[in-house]
């Protein structure tokens, strides 16, 4: 009994990943007008009942893929800063590392969500708390390895996520995005030595 209940729980967190991951899909393939029910469920290969089971909303779906996504993403950035040597070159890497998570076709997927949820009450609602634990997120991780100072670590973040927008209509050249990061760097080492 034991067995066959621990083997119904495997297949339903199987189940729960792969609509996760397909509504990630539909969202940077489709956007988020495009991610319906009936596309999350084909797409995960799974019965629209198994999906309705759940999550039951489009809302509650996108919102846990969301969170999903937003959790491996900073699981992946917090993997590899935690290997970087603690040098001077560390805070540089870091920001490359932000960088790197704030762009892309799955940071598109994420503002197609918040473009939704500004006229959404519902998704909004969804939302907040998903990117307000988010935000922290980011935030410890930039004052940790990048610049500890709140208003500096805001600042960088800011950037980082202007980069990220600014790059999903015309993508910036590697060259490009790293003397803007190079240039940011600079400004964030020259107010930090003044400050000492």
């Amino acid at each position: 009994m034991n067995h066959s209940r621990r083997s119904q729980e495997e297949r339903s967190a199987s189940t729960r990943l792969l609509l996760l991951d397909a509504t990630v899909t539909c969202l940077v393939e489709r956007g988020y007008s495009g991610t319906t029910l009936a596309a999350v469920a084909e797409q995960a290969g799974v019965s629209r009942g198994a999906q309705l089971h759940h999550y039951g909303t489009r809302d509650r779906l996108v919102t846990a893929a969301v969170e999903h996504l937003a959790q491996r993403r900073l699981d992946e950035v917090r993997a590899k800063v935690v290997g970087l040597a603690d040098d001077v070159d560390r805070p540089r890497q870091a920001l490359d590392l932000l960088a790197g998570a704030l762009s892309g076709p799955l940071y598109a997927a994420t503002l197609e969500l918040w473009v939704a949820a500004r006229s959404d009450t519902m998704l909004r609602e969804a939302l907040l708390p998903v990117e307000q634990r988010v935000t922290a997120a980011l935030t410890g991780l930039c004052r940790r390895y990048i610049v500890d100072d709140a208003l500096l670590a805001q600042l960088t973040l800011d950037v980082v996520l202007g980069r990220g927008v600014g790059g999903l209509l015309v993508p910036f050249s590697p060259t490009r995005q790293r003397k803007a990061l190079d240039a940011w760097a600079s400004l964030l080492a020259d107010r930090l030595a003044a400050h000492r």
